[in-house]
């Protein structure tokens, strides 16, 4: 998934398997949903590949196999959870599980996106303001030029170094994705927010996949792609060789470190008393919850801390402008006769 997702590609993603959820719960068969679909998208942009997807089922392709031939615009997530609602006889409620995956993420993002709009408005205010010699320049003494060279060389560099992190973001591979992960895990509120995130659709997508009929070796691999989780999937290709030769997922669970109490609680559990699957549900509600609270009270305290930051630079500015004036008072005073 790219770094920047607006919430209307989200919306819109949540409102495509919302009503493909719809029109097959009440029994209209995938390929006539998907046309209808197809026909009258959530996003023009999806029409294209709606309609590799249709190509794919009407050429004979499951739809298990028809999804990741139809490109990339279905997240892994998404095709771990799909495969196995297809194994399973369930994709009306994977699809309904999707849909409200994306509008939950939408909001988030719409939340995040309000409470940083004024802290960013006061930061681009105090960037255009200050240094006040440039502004007092522009206003006494018509440096025009002096002042919009320096400004648009601040702007380039601020936008340009937003421009590059989400470049890298959209471009970069799993080398990227677990550097990123490793620096944004000590960040406090962040790092656990994002865990717990990976872990809910690290267990949603075992309910699925378990439920399904998938092997635990093989819903574990799938569903380690599916959290995005660089970490996860690296604990998965260790621990393999183990499981293989008779050690259990519940065994490696409780023996490793990336995983909280919480999850090592509810998954020992479902795995010795034969309820995998609700204690599954339960860490997938559970680990939501917890990271949407987290992100959310990041996101406040972060906002915050920039307009704190942006005061204390106004302030620095006016008592550095009064100091100076002042000082050029005092010069005066002293060279008059």
């Amino acid at each position: 998934m790219p770094l920047l997702v607006t919430p209307a590609q989200l919306e819109n993603r949540a409102e495509l398997y919302h009503q493909l959820g719809q029109l097959t719960t009440a029994g209209i068969g995938l390929i006539p949903a998907l046309q209808m679909m197809q026909r009258n998208p959530p996003r023009a942009s999806m029409r294209t590949p709606l309609a590799e997807l249709i190509h794919q089922l009407t050429a004979g392709h499951t739809f298990s196999d028809a999804m990741p031939r139809s490109g990339t615009w279905i997240s892994p997530f998404d095709v771990a959870l799909l495969q196995a609602g297809d194994q399973s006889g369930r994709l009306p409620d994977c699809f309904k599980l999707l849909s409200a995956h994306y509008h939950e993420r939408a909001q988030l993002v719409r939340t995040a996106l309000a409470s940083l709009a004024y802290p960013v408005f006061v930061l681009h205010i105090a960037l255009l303001l200050f240094p006040i010699s440039r502004f007092t320049g522009l206003i006494l003494q018509g440096e025009v030029f002096a002042f919009l060279l320096q400004k648009l060389s601040v702007f380039a560099l601020l936008y340009g170094g937003a421009a590059l992190l989400i470049l890298a973001g959209n471009a970069g591979g799993e080398n990227w994705r677990a550097t990123l992960e490793q620096l944004l895990q000590p960040v406090p509120l962040l790092g656990t927010a994002r865990r717990s995130l990976a872990l809910s659709r690290l267990s949603a997508a075992l309910e699925a996949l378990i439920s399904a009929g998938v092997t635990i070796i093989e819903a574990w691999e799938l569903a380690a792609t599916a959290s995005g989780s660089p970490g996860l999937r690296r604990f998965v290709r260790r621990v393999k060789p183990l499981w293989l030769t008779g050690q259990t997922p519940a065994e490696s669970v409780s023996a490793s470190e990336i995983f909280p109490d919480e999850f090592k609680s509810l998954y020992h559990t479902g795995e010795v008393s034969g309820k995998l699957d609700e204690s599954l549900l339960r860490a997938r509600v559970y680990f939501a919850e917890q990271g949407a609270r987290k992100l959310k009270t990041f996101v406040m305290l972060a906002c915050g801390a920039l307009i704190g930051a942006v005061m204390l630079l106004v302030a620095w500015q006016v008592i550095s402008f009064y100091i100076g004036h002042f000082q050029m008072i005092d010069d005066a005073t002293k060279m008059s006769p």
